[in-house]
């Protein structure tokens, strides 16, 4: 049995009096597991993915991810733990304009400390990896949504995150430039990358998860495990 990588026990969120985001959500997620987080607008998809990624606290309950108590860190813990643990490919990309697809690629570990030498190698790794290595001194905005995502991708995974969290991340691209991110995401699971995705896009959920969980009012109504996730996890390649 894999260790978990998430645990969330009895977390709930609430926001200035109204009726909870989150209500009372318990949810385990193990290494090398694809989950997607489906649910309505307003179902709270979004909370607890913040809640995961440190960018917001619960009002009860505890949230560890990868035996780190998040919901206890403060703003400057929370800023380490991420770019220590966590990495995160959003729905517009979040990429820098003025800098290069290597200098996107390469800002986690910078922040991090890491010296320039090594991460323009491990930067180089990603891109060539991920079939852009062409791109490394291309600017985004000159990138096709597909070309872009990728970046992203690369630059979450700079670092060797425990965990990649994933939030609606074809829903700016074309068919085509989604079913790239689909194949990306899925070969990155295979490789042992356990992967938390947000999405409305059901192909998405079905075609990259090992299971689904369905939030409605901020409860969880459904934990499925799909038939193809039979087999145990494979631990993550770094």
């Amino acid at each position: 049995m894999t260790v978990p990588v998430i645990e969330l026990s009895d977390v709930s969120r609430r926001y200035d009096g109204g009726p909870p985001a989150l209500d009372g959500v318990s949810l385990t997620i193990r290494a090398g597991e694809a989950v997607a987080i489906l649910g309505p607008s307003g179902s709270g998809k979004s909370t607890l993915l913040n809640l995961v990624a440190g960018l917001d606290r619960p009002s009860s309950g505890m949230v560890t991810v990868d035996r780190v108590r998040v919901d206890k860190l403060g703003e400057a813990g929370s800023a380490r733990y991420r770019r220590a643990k966590i990495g995160m490919v959003f729905q517009f990309f979040n990429l820098l304009d003025d800098l290069t697809v290597a200098d996107n690629v390469m800002l986690p570990a910078q922040l991090a400390g890491t010296a320039r030498t090594v991460a323009q190698r491990r930067a180089g790794e990603l891109l060539s990896t991920l079939g852009i290595d062409r791109l490394a001194r291309a600017y985004p905005g000159r990138l096709s949504g597909g070309e872009r995502q990728r970046v992203a991708v690369a630059r979450a995974l700079m670092n060797r995150p425990a965990l990649l969290l994933a939030d609606e991340p074809t829903g700016a691209l074309d068919t085509a430039s989604g079913e790239e991110v689909r194949q990306l995401l899925n070969e990155l699971h295979a490789e042992g990358q356990t992967i938390v995705l947000v999405t409305h896009d059901l192909a998405l959920a079905e075609s990259c998860a090992t299971r689904t969980v369905q939030l409605v009012d901020g409860r969880v109504a459904a934990d499925t495990t799909s038939k193809a996730s039979t087999s145990s996890p494979v631990e993550p390649v770094r």
